[in-house]
């Protein structure tokens, strides 16, 4: 299990938002992707989940490169985007087997229990996504991202706007859920990264300014909301 990022620059109107992105990640690596906005995370979460193209470089997901083996490589993706795209008037069951359908799963109906029961989700399961508080959303969207079990699981901000106690279950869902996977998480909350991630990457301006073990960083008595301003300001 492993996802390399190779040489990857994105120009938009002449402006680099990427500039020779590197670094490779395997299994069990839970990621802190930090960086201001503007910085390029979003972008390169987009390329890393095919839904934007590179200029220049390559996405290698278990060995396969993601523009020659798209199809392929999608399937290894789970990904829950900032503004996670519900259909609200769904029921959570009617939504998940949606998903289902999307990826064409065989045992549908097993699936879709064991997620459930995985996310949190079976008191909840018969209502609409619609009557939901935000942190069970979120466990749908998490829901919907983990069903086809993918290798790789790319965050982005999935834990704004959740209250404390949603913050705690959403956290040790991901922490639980990155034992077997590789898990890309982009936040603004420096404590969700000391909290859930085992590897902080930092990017500013398109490129990155740090990549290194959390362990480091405490051996090293860093404080990582002092080391971010300096590196990005």
């Amino acid at each position: 299990m492993s996802l390399e990022i190779q040489n990857i620059s994105k120009r938009y109107n002449k402006q680099n938002a990427l500039s020779n992105i590197c670094f490779s990640l395997k299994k069990g690596d839970i990621v802190g992707f930090l960086g201001p906005n503007g910085a390029g995370k979003t972008t390169l979460m987009k390329i890393i989940t095919s839904t934007l193209t590179q200029d220049q470089g390559s996405v290698i997901i278990n060995g396969a490169n993601t523009i020659k083996n798209q199809i392929e490589t999608k399937a290894q993706i789970g990904y829950l985007a900032e503004n996670n795209p519900l259909y609200n008037e769904m029921y959570v069951t009617e939504y998940l087997d949606f998903i289902a359908s999307i990826y064409k799963l065989s045992d549908k109906k097993q699936k879709i229990k064991s997620i459930i029961k995985k996310t949190g989700l079976d008191l909840e399961k018969s209502k609409k996504i619609e009557q939901l508080s935000k942190g069970y959303k979120q466990r749908v969207g998490l829901a919907a991202s983990l069903i086809h079990n993918p290798d790789i699981l790319i965050l982005d901000e999935p834990t704004t706007g959740l209250d404390p106690n949603q913050l705690v279950e959403i956290r040790n869902l991901i922490k639980e859920t990155g034992k077997n996977k590789i898990v890309l998480l982009s936040t603004h909350i420096m404590q969700e990264i000391s909290k859930i991630c085992n590897k902080i990457i930092i990017i500013s301006k398109g490129k990155i300014v740090d990549n290194r073990d959390i362990d480091e960083f405490k051996k090293l008595k860093i404080n990582l909301e002092d080391h971010f301003q300096k590196l990005t300001s």
